[in-house]
């Protein structure tokens, strides 16, 4: 047996007497108790976290909180923070929060702001299909008050609260109050002015058409937003699955194309039905009509003359749901009102001849009529390239 050369023992005796005096000096550490588990020799952490009374309060407030450090970085926020835009990759993403957050660090108190972000492409179609509306590409507003905050010397606290819906709901109403007001208008100034042209004596028999004809045209626009507006209130309930409602989706399709073919004709464009025969779902036969008919009417009267609007209606991929597609030729939907075609009275921005005198309510009932049958309503659109409406409805139980 060869014996080892001498430098090599001689490293290892020193080894072991290193790894002995450690050994030592850390048994006696911990019987005295200067080093515990919590020691900076075992864990360097401690300044970069909260105490657990502070955290626990955090975690109780109803309000997005994010907390950073004194370094800019986030240490610890709310999920919602990232969807709401305000933090990236643990970071402040927006600078006016930034902003805050070296005042509140440099002076004290607190600061108060009001912000609107965007939600992230990423997170989007998550936050929409809690609402059964999915919308692709597109940014929805986000309206917050912010609150800065100083927790202690190393950490500041940023609480959010997200009033998009009330804000939302504002604007809503503002847009209900506006546009049945001006429906209203139209008709009593249609009929105020063929009440002049008759008490005026002088009857010009051209003038008198003309008067009456536009009182015509009046009420019957007031009509039909009274109509859709009932439709709404009507579509607010959800259905309940039994043998008594059970539709043929294919027949409900060629029924609206049949009734709507007229309309399609006098825009010059051609209405293509095609699907699967067998799809089967429960639903109020009215409504899933109104809903159609919204789909295709809008169709037509964005498509150009001599394009296609085609409707066809699939079995989804999971095979649970039947999937009515409607597809158009035409100008395509701007993104920023993609997020916003399915809200009440709301316009797009690409109105063309025959859309001008609707009042934005074909889409909500689209959209509602989707939500009482436990189902979803999505858009895909580019600018020049067309738009496809998705209603989406569960397969019959």
């Amino acid at each position: 047996m060869t014996s080892m050369p001498f430098p090599v023992v001689a490293a290892l005796i020193v080894a072991a007497v290193v790894l002995l005096v450690l050994v030592v000096v850390l048994v006696v550490g911990f019987v005295t108790h200067r080093i515990s588990l919590d020691s900076p020799l075992i864990d360097d952490d401690e300044d970069d976290d909260l105490c657990d009374d502070t955290a626990a309060l955090l975690s109780m407030l109803p309000t997005t909180s994010i907390v950073i450090d004194d370094n800019d970085d986030v240490v610890r926020c709310s999920p919602s923070a990232y969807r709401l835009g305000v933090v990236s990759d643990d970071a402040i993403a927006e600078q006016e929060v930034l902003n805050a957050v070296h005042e509140v660090r440099q002076s004290g108190g607190k600061r108060q702001l009001d912000l609107t972000t965007a939600t992230p492409e990423r997170y989007d179609s998550a936050e929409n299909r809690i609402d059964h509306v999915e919308t692709r590409s597109v940014h929805r507003p986000n309206w917050l008050k912010v609150t800065v905050g100083r927790i202690n010397e190393h950490f500041i606290v940023v609480l959010i609260a997200d009033v998009s819906e009330a804000i939302r709901f504002s604007q809503v109403r503002d847009s209900f109050i506006t546009n049945v007001s001006e429906q209203l208008l139209g008709p009593t100034e249609a009929l105020a002015k063929l009440a002049d042209s008759l008490e005026a004596g002088n009857l010009d028999e051209r003038q008198v058409m003309d008067d009456a004809r536009q009182v015509k045209s009046s009420c019957s626009k007031l009509n039909h937003m009274v109509s859709d507006l009932l439709l709404l209130i009507r579509a607010q309930e959800p259905i309940t699955p039994s043998s008594a409602n059970r539709l043929n989706v294919m027949e409900q399709l060629r029924r609206v194309a049949e009734r709507l073919e007229p309309l399609a004709a006098q825009s010059k464009v051609q209405l293509n039905v095609a699907g699967d025969e067998d799809l089967v779902i429960n639903g109020e036969t009215d409504q899933i009509d109104s809903a159609v008919t919204k789909l295709m009417e809008n169709a037509i009267g964005y498509s150009p003359a001599n394009g296609t609007v085609s409707v066809s209606a699939v079995k989804s991929k999971d095979g649970e749901q039947a999937v009515i597609r409607v597809i158009d030729q035409g100008v395509g939907i701007a993104k920023k009102d993609q997020a916003r075609i399915f809200e009440r009275f709301y316009r797009g921005s690409s109105q063309s001849e025959r859309t001008a005198d609707g009042v934005g309510l074909g889409l909500a009932i689209v959209k509602h009529v989707a939500l009482t049958h436990h189902g979803d309503v999505s858009v895909w659109s580019a600018p020049g390239q067309g738009s496809t409406l998705s209603l989406t409805l569960p397969l019959a139980q």
